[in-house]
């Protein structure tokens, strides 16, 4: 079954086309992943299927309502003077989620120690972390995560790649951003590569690397992109 789809999706902002002629899909229960430099267009596309802006033109679908959608995007709308537990409880109240839930999903994402410490008092590994944990906390049909890892050690990464998988068992989609080629391979079941709005390689993170070559470091990357568009990471 298709969760998220789009169709030739164009946007301009003023005169700068940012996306051309996007299409893709993915299916239920499926780690999606959209692999490109800063000013591809990633967030971009986020942001039209979570409704926040509207393409110019095209067709765009997520197979779920807005109580069914999880984000973690850039900017992380905490609530700084309250505590990482009331940030959560907030939320837990509006869903209607058991407090047993809410610790559990802060232990997951390791911040049980800092559950009554300011936001204002985290670090910004710590910060992207509760932003997770108030993602998965109703458990969304559709999880978004915009580059989810780039601020955390490689530790904590890997706990959360066991949550994702761990969501994606029970039968979410996940659709996540990124510009780390071995993080991509690692979670997802297929990826897009995006060059200044446009989709220019697609597949299977494994099949992308066979057809071009071992991808392990951003230099390998660079390479790829080379390859593909004439041009690089900017």
């Amino acid at each position: 079954m298709i969760s998220v789809s789009m169709k030739n999706v164009e946007k301009s902002f003023g005169g700068n086309k940012v996306l051309e002629d996007v299409t893709f899909e993915t299916y239920e229960g499926e780690i999606f992943g959209m692999l490109g430099p800063s000013g591809a267009g990633k967030t971009t596309i986020i942001n039209i299927l979570t409704r926040q802006i509207t393409a110019d033109s095209g067709q765009w679908h997520v197979a779920a309502s807005s109580s069914e959608i999880g984000l973690m995007l850039e900017h992380d709308g905490l609530f700084v003077q309250l505590s990482a537990l009331d940030n959560l409880i907030v939320f837990e109240e509006i869903y209607g989620i058991p407090r047993a839930h809410t610790t559990d999903v802060l232990k997951k994402v390791g911040l049980e120690k800092a559950a009554k410490t300011k936001v204002n008092d985290l670090s910004k590994g710590m910060r992207q972390r509760l932003v997770l944990a108030r993602a998965l906390l109703h458990k969304p049909k559709v999880l978004f995560l915009d580059e989810p890892t780039s601020a955390l050690d490689p530790v904590t990464a890997r706990g959360i790649y066991w949550l994702i998988r761990d969501l994606r068992k029970a039968g979410s989609t996940i659709f996540l951003t990124t510009h780390n080629m071995e993080e991509a391979t690692n979670l997802c079941d297929r990826v897009v590569m995006l060059h200044e709005g446009k989709i220019i390689e697609e597949g299977p993170p494994k099949d992308i690397c066979e057809r071009h070559g071992a991808i392990k470091t951003t230099q390998d990357l660079e390479g790829v992109f080379v390859k593909l568009t004439g041009g690089g990471l900017q």
